[in-house]
């Protein structure tokens, strides 16, 4: 991914020291390894799922010829056959979806406790942190992927559609395949939001503050606060970006820095585009926009579509005005 990476954080925490934070070399210590071990295996399988969904391609044109030769049986049967083992990928990804929860749960149990401040969590626990960027850098690259690939969508329209006329003719349809109609229904709930894995992890950050009443909002807010000031002094400084041996490395900061601004804007009472908001938006807005655009067009979207304050009155015209669409 690069070289080591070595960011300098100003004014965080009231901390106007060094801060380094290692996103390719940490390695966990004693007191990491448990949680380290668990996330690590999600981590494993979440490239696992990138490849997969790289190189989905869909089944449209046997949609396409069983659609125009509706009275064509064996034509059905090699639509049928095409999209089912397609499905039982889009269901695997799914439930990927939910072990990908778990893990940040893990993190942020972790990353956020009261034991000390987020910075020294960030600096103490740079394994965990280096984890969790990890998971934010997965999820806006399968979002991106998803977004630009319609096949997933008409394979599951499809696939339901069928389904529904085969339950309607009376034919067994379950048996013949892994997704069943509840499954189906949660899958298609989880489709029909354009970003699914930031859905997902947005309303695990939510669900964690509500079910931890006895740790203050403040300690998960302080943590992305953080990480997205990080991340922002890493891209914005020269002698860092110097160090990055490809531009993998440059991608990989960005979705973090919108990542962790996202769930910023989810958890924070306020929301991330207040004045009053620990991360420097318009910096960070400017770091996206100095990026080549095609690179960084998904991100700008993501921060314009599923942030939840951007268009509240608190947000300055300034800021709405940095995200206009072109």
């Amino acid at each position: 991914m690069g070289n080591l990476i070595k960011v300098l954080t100003r004014d965080i925490d009231n901390n106007t020291g060094n801060f380094f934070l290692d996103f390719e070399n940490a390695q966990p210590t004693g007191p990491e390894r448990k949680v380290w071990d668990q996330v690590n295996e999600v981590l494993v399988e979440a490239m696992e799922i990138l490849d997969d969904l790289q190189s989905y391609s869909g089944a449209g044109e046997a949609i396409r010829q069983a659609i125009q030769q509706p009275n064509e049986e064996r034509v059905q049967e090699r639509a049928w056959a095409a999209v089912v083992p397609l499905v039982g990928k889009l269901k695997k990804f799914y439930e990927f979806s939910l072990k990908l929860e778990g893990a940040l749960h893990g993190l942020l149990s972790s990353l956020t406790s009261t034991r000390c401040s987020p910075t020294q969590h960030l600096e103490q626990e740079q394994a965990l942190a280096r984890q969790f960027a990890e998971i934010l850098h997965f999820t806006l690259r399968f979002d991106e992927l998803k977004m630009t690939n319609p096949a997933i969508q008409n394979d599951f329209s499809y696939y339901r559609r069928t389904l529904s006329r085969m339950r309607i003719n009376n034919v067994s349809a379950e048996e013949q395949n892994e997704v069943n109609n509840e499954l189906a229904n949660r899958m298609s709930l989880f489709y029909a939001n354009a970003t699914p894995m930031l859905k997902t992890l947005s309303d695990a950050t939510t669900k964690f503050v509500s079910e931890n009443t006895d740790l203050p909002v403040e300690n998960t807010t302080d943590c992305l606060s953080t990480m997205a000031s990080v991340c922002k002094v890493m891209l914005e400084t020269p002698e860092y970006r110097t160090r990055f041996a490809s531009e993998d490395t440059v991608l990989f900061c960005l979705r973090v820095m919108v990542g962790v601004i996202i769930l910023y804007d989810f958890v924070h009472p306020a929301g991330a585009f207040v004045k009053s908001s620990k991360i420097d938006m318009k910096g960070c807005i400017k770091v996206l926009k100095d990026q080549p655009p095609n690179s960084v067009e998904g991100l700008l979207n993501a921060l314009r579509y599923t942030t939840k304050h951007l268009n509240d009155e608190t947000t300055s015209k300034q800021i709405k005005n940095m995200l206009q669409a072109n």
